[in-house]
């Protein structure tokens, strides 16, 4: 297989060659959820109402923003800020007070004994736990753009909910004010004990650590400063004109590996920083990494990713301690309109990676991780009868399941989802974009040397013993 021009001249920059895919990953399941006990596209948050836009303030969507693995046959999901992708009011990007959540869904993974795929999956969703804080937050009123006050009516004395609301911020704050009250979700990973899971979000961005059974944020974890706008704005465009550093609007902290030691995080930003895009030159697709050392809260070290032909990042997630597949793709694809075309997860290392922390974007992209093409997903999909127009547009959550056992070999399994906007029957929209779950396998010996040991396996240093150091949030310390 050739190297691209492209490629060639990103190997270059990288100071490492981009090696082609290694892996035989094929497709073994997939399957759609689109329901609950509660009824069509409605969740089990017990919710009622509808929210400022008129959308049903239970409304089941946008499920692959995250997708984490829990145990036996149950993946966790989060969704992201809510129904904005149709219009409300565009002084506050078309947010609402949605409540973030987390759903619980069990997939029932079994043989297929017909034709088509080797197994199926029929999702059903098991449970919704909304995410709150004990600690007051800090909500807009809704006075200057014409809408009721952000804060939800659900809150109580003790318990402040989280919203997708743009204006729920202080203005006088940097974009990553721990008492914000805006949260867009966009990875989960859950912690080695099973108690707590970590979310990353773009806002802040943030990571948060909360209580998996009741939703209840118990800590927030340092980020780079460098990573913060200093002036926090309602819209996209609010932000860019008043803010020359820190992350871009809308792209924040999108995706959130565990290492499996449960030792660290690393997270990564959707796209370059502002001040990296208007330098000019391969900064310009140079996105900032940050390790997070679980036991103190804090960033230890600061790496670069670059991207290959993929206009940002959606997801990573941890091979092993050291070595971790990260989702780059477009914007193309079902839910678009149009067809999609780069859906791809590389694998990258960051073993004796250089730390870039100071560094400017075109520096730090000489010095970026090495990475090696391991799925096409848009291919791999084609292969099977999935057209590149039904390819959903935002591929954006990553999770390693459970093994499964063949001819004698076990056969790992990686689950793919999607983030549908919550457009799947909204508005007129019939089944057009479902949530769907894509389910690919692969051996050992499709990852090159690689050692396979995804999250969870380490033991439970990531759980609950790591909440009363730096960053604890509930003030009784639980």
């Amino acid at each position: 297989m050739k190297k691209t021009v492209l490629q060639m001249s990103m190997a270059l920059v990288c100071g490492a060659a981009l090696v082609p895919a290694q892996a035989q990953v094929s497709l073994l399941a997939k399957g759609t959820l689109t329901s609950s006990a509660a009824g069509d596209y409605k969740d089990l948050s017990g919710l009622n109402g509808t929210l400022e836009n008129g959308a049903p303030a239970n409304l089941l969507g946008g499920l692959g923003s995250g997708i984490a693995y829990v145990s036996g046959d149950r993946f966790v999901a989060v969704p992201d800020r809510g129904p904005n992708a149709v219009s409300y009011n565009s002084l506050i990007d078309d947010t609402v007070t949605y409540i973030p959540r987390i759903q619980t869904i069990r997939m029932n993974l079994a043989k297929n004994k017909g034709a088509g795929l080797p197994y199926m999956i029929t999702p059903k969703l098991e449970d919704t736990t909304l995410l709150w804080s004990m600690l007051p937050l800090v909500y807009g009123n809704g006075t200057a753009y014409g809408v009721p006050a952000g804060a939800p009516k659900q809150n109580t004395f003790l318990r402040h909910y989280f919203t997708g609301r743009s204006d729920n911020f202080d203005p006088s704050q940097s974009s990553d004010y721990v008492r914000d009250a805006r949260l867009d979700p966009e990875s989960i990973r859950v912690s080695n004990d099973g108690l707590t899971v970590f979310i990353s979000d773009e806002y802040g961005p943030y990571v948060y650590q909360f209580l998996r059974r009741t939703g209840e944020r118990i800590r927030t974890f340092d980020l780079p400063r460098a990573f913060a706008v200093a002036h926090p704005g309602t819209t996209t465009d609010n932000e860019k004109a008043t803010n020359s550093t820190g992350r871009v609007p809308n792209k924040g902290m999108e995706g959130l590996a565990l290492t499996p030691d449960g030792r660290h995080l690393l997270g990564i930003l959707q796209t370059a920083t502002i001040e990296d895009t208007n330098a000019g030159g391969p900064g310009a697709n140079l996105l900032r990494m940050a390790l997070i050392d679980i036991a103190s809260g804090r960033t230890v070290h600061e790496y670069g990713y670059l991207l290959t032909t993929g206009s940002g990042v959606s997801d990573i997630v941890a091979l092993n301690n050291h070595e971790f597949l990260v989702d780059e793709r477009d914007g193309k694809g079902l839910g678009d309109g149009s067809k999609a075309k780069v859906k791809q997860l590389f694998k990258i290392d960051i073993d004796k990676a250089t730390d870039i922390a100071g560094m400017d974007g075109n520096t730090a992209a000489t010095v970026a991780v090495p990475k090696t093409l391991f799925l096409d997903i848009v291919k791999v999909l084609g292969d099977n009868g999935v057209t590149s127009a039904q390819v959903p547009a935002k591929i954006e959550g990553l999770a390693f399941g459970p093994d499964l056992h063949q001819n004698g070999k076990a056969v790992h399994t990686l689950w793919v989802a999607n983030d549908n906007d919550f457009l799947q029957d909204y508005d007129g929209g019939a089944g057009s974009n479902p949530n769907q779950f894509f389910v690919f396998g692969f051996t050992d010996s499709d990852l090159g040397g690689s050692k396979y040991e995804p999250e969870g396996h380490g033991g439970p240093l990531s759980g609950l013993g790591g909440v009363f150091g730096h960053g604890q949030d509930s003030p009784f310390g639980w």
